[in-house]
């Protein structure tokens, strides 16, 4: 994933302190409590699990990433729970393992999105809950990446940014589950929100070429780079500011497996 090939530290400075604030919000949606199993899967740095875990224990979470050095952040940052590197379309656990599976702003990153919510289905018992989230990139509730795309639009109107990825439209999810047999499935909206110190708190972590907005900043020349942010600073205060983030999100619930016969 080269688009997720940054120091841990710099995914948290740009899109790690959203997961942060989406994490309880997601959990709560979810309906994860204490004395369920659960798995995070594309975990990155850690941000579900480490609100997973602060309602389960550490013991009853898994967590997986195909970015080792998410991995690695995840399993320091949460000692005791099971972390792996692996990707969501071949989870290394057995299945019926968990009471909920979920997959925080990782679906659109999957290489295939319904074997991922294939495998997030198998590895969850019978009444589990398979759930993901993605942001709303397509209607603009993401306001960060609204304001960094709208910018780069007017610099050169054809470039389509992350609209067309996977789960960012609403109901695009929910039918995904659907299309994986889980039942009951329920969609709906998460808000998050993010404190800035001033706007180079917005833009430097843009520079560090994490996911595709920072990866398609980091290939522009320097001039249309410069022009970019100045797009952005035209569109922000000063001082200190809050921007809100919607993510669309659907949970399903594992059906019955059939029962083997012979």
């Amino acid at each position: 994933m080269q688009q997720f090939g940054a120091p841990a530290q710099q995914y948290d400075r740009f899109m790690g302190r959203y997961a942060s604030s989406l994490a309880p919000v997601f959990a709560d949606a979810v309906g994860v409590r204490a004395g369920m199993r659960v798995c995070d899967v594309g975990c990155g740095p850690g941000a579900l699990a480490a609100e997973l875990a602060a309602r389960v224990g550490a013991a009853n979470v898994a967590a997986i990433d195909p970015a080792p050095q998410f991995a690695a952040a995840c399993r320091e940052r949460i000692p005791g729970a099971d972390v792996r590197d692996g990707a969501a379309e071949q989870l290394s656990w057995d299945s019926d393992e968990f009471d909920a599976t979920m997959a925080s702003l990782v679906i659109g990153f999957m290489r295939d999105p319904d074997r991922g919510v294939g495998e997030m289905a198998r590895v969850t018992r019978p009444g589990g809950t398979v759930a993901a989230c993605m942001w709303d990139i397509a209607t603009g509730g993401m306001r960060m990446l609204h304001l960094f795309w709208t910018a780069v639009r007017e610099i050169d109107p054809t470039v389509v940014g992350e609209a067309a990825m996977v789960g960012t439209a609403d109901g695009d999810i929910a039918e995904r589950l659907r299309r994986a047999g889980l039942a009951d499935v329920v969609s709906g909206a998460l808000t998050a929100h993010v404190d800035y110190r001033d706007f180079d708190d917005f833009w430097e972590p843009f520079t560090f070429a994490v996911g595709p907005a920072g990866q398609f900043l980091h290939s522009l020349p320097e001039n249309l780079r410069s022009a970019v942010r100045e797009v952005c600073r035209t569109e922000l205060p000063t001082g200190p500011f809050t921007l809100d983030a919607r993510a669309w999100y659907a949970r399903g619930t594992v059906a019955a497996r059939p029962t083997p016969t012979g």
